[in-house]
């Protein structure tokens, strides 16, 4: 099958799954489409073997490079659109927690699943090295609140906490893949030892660079479109900002997703605000939603169609269900400790821990980090064991908490 033949299933998938959900069930759309995705996997899995046709679409399905689809593709569009809609004025003023949430809270996060994934999987005769659980720390730490953003604005939630969610999730996805990439450099190392001093050298390097080459690229990209008025020219630099931006990243070994996070908040600030027409604002604005939008579907469409590809036995069922239980621990020690420390300075809601715990779900990032692990790092395992987290993250903790918080603020 051809990348267009690819594409082409995958989109038209993506568009009866969303007709499906609008017309039966009415969930928000991602979640809609992951659940009717999961539910078609669950019956391929099931006829394959009676129907070769059937067989066919899961070896289909077992050829999409997830890792490649999402980490190369998809991530620098997902990032840029989602900091091209965050308002920088406010979040100026919730800036101290978000960035105290997407780094402190992030690497406390992967230290606490990963130590505990390494006694966990002791236990179970899984004698998994320390510095490999570590890395799945990193992978389950990122969270993704593409699918529960919709929920909490029906839901009423007060707006700086919905700022803290939105800008918390997009800098942890940026800093989770440098703590993934930092510890998989020292991983692939075993000579190195491992010390603070180097991880922290690597992280610098790697995020520093990632927010200083988003500032230079936004700042570029600001200076030429002040120098036009063309909706259609304008668009495409900002597509350019983040295809090419994006590539070159990796040849300056900084972080992309950072880069595009920062850039997309420069050109959804000072570049509207500044630089554009009011004709060229709504067209942008508009092409970047909808660009967000039929991005995030695919995405979700993918999630769930990798049923068809993971493996999952009982052993590994019931420590994936022990996991839940860690990240949510993890996720809520590494919610209350910035928290606590920071109401002096800062104010913040009824509720706000349970809310940033619950409403803290894993998605496509971490299933795509699992992904390009190494087999040789326990790939299979922990591939399975964050689906599993995955899965009961968007069902269970993405259809519950807008109830939760219409109970706490409605």
């Amino acid at each position: 099958m051809t990348f267009y033949q690819l594409l082409s299933v995958l989109i038209l998938l993506a568009a009866i799954f969303s007709y499906l959900n609008y017309k039966l069930i009415r969930w928000p759309q991602t979640i809609g489409i992951m659940v009717i995705s999961l539910l078609t996997s669950l019956l391929i899995v099931f006829l394959g073997p009676h129907f070769e046709s059937l067989e066919a679409i899961g070896n289909g399905v077992a050829g999409i490079d997830f890792n490649t689809i999402l980490m190369k593709i998809m991530l620098g569009f997902l990032l840029f659109a989602g900091g091209f809609h965050i308002d920088a004025d406010c979040l100026k003023e919730q800036g101290l927690p978000v960035v105290v949430l997407a780094t402190v809270g992030t690497i406390t996060s992967t230290f606490i699943v990963g130590g505990l994934a390494y006694y966990t999987l002791q236990l179970f005769g899984l004698p998994i090295p320390f510095i490999h659980c570590l890395l799945f720390g990193a992978i389950i730490s990122p969270t993704d609140p593409i699918a529960v953003l919709g929920i909490l604005k029906d839901a009423g939630i007060p707006q700086s906490l919905e700022l803290k969610i939105a800008g918390e999730s997009l800098f942890n996805d940026g800093v989770a893949i440098v703590i993934f990439l930092t510890v998989l450099e020292l991983a692939e190392s075993p000579g190195q030892p491992l010390s603070f001093g180097g991880i922290s050298l690597l992280f610098l390097k790697e995020a520093g660079g990632g927010i200083l080459y988003g500032l230079i690229l936004g700042w570029l990209g600001y200076r030429v479109l002040k120098t036009l008025d063309n909706y259609k020219v304008e668009i495409l630099i900002t597509i350019a900002i983040v295809m090419a931006g994006y590539s070159f990243a990796d040849f300056l070994h900084v972080s992309g997703p950072l880069a595009m996070v920062v850039a997309g908040i420069i050109t959804g600030n000072e570049a509207k605000k500044h630089a554009m027409s009011d004709q060229t604002r709504d067209y942008l604005s508009k092409f970047w939603e909808l660009v967000d939008e039929i991005l995030n579907a695919v995405l979700f469409l993918l999630i769930g169609l990798e049923m068809l590809i993971v493996k999952i036995d009982h052993a590994i069922l019931f420590i994936g269900g022990i996991m839940i239980i860690v990240v949510l621990l993890a996720r809520w020690l590494s919610v209350l400790t910035p928290v606590t420390l920071l109401r002096k300075f800062v104010l913040f809601e009824r509720h706000a821990i349970g809310v940033l715990t619950w409403g803290g779900l894993r998605g496509g990032i971490s299933v795509a980090l699992a992904l390009s692990l190494p087999a040789a790092f326990h790939r299979d395992e922990f591939v399975s064991i964050t689906y599993i987290i995955v899965l009961f993250s968007i069902l269970v903790q993405g259809l519950t908490i807008g109830r939760i918080a219409k109970d706490i603020y409605g």
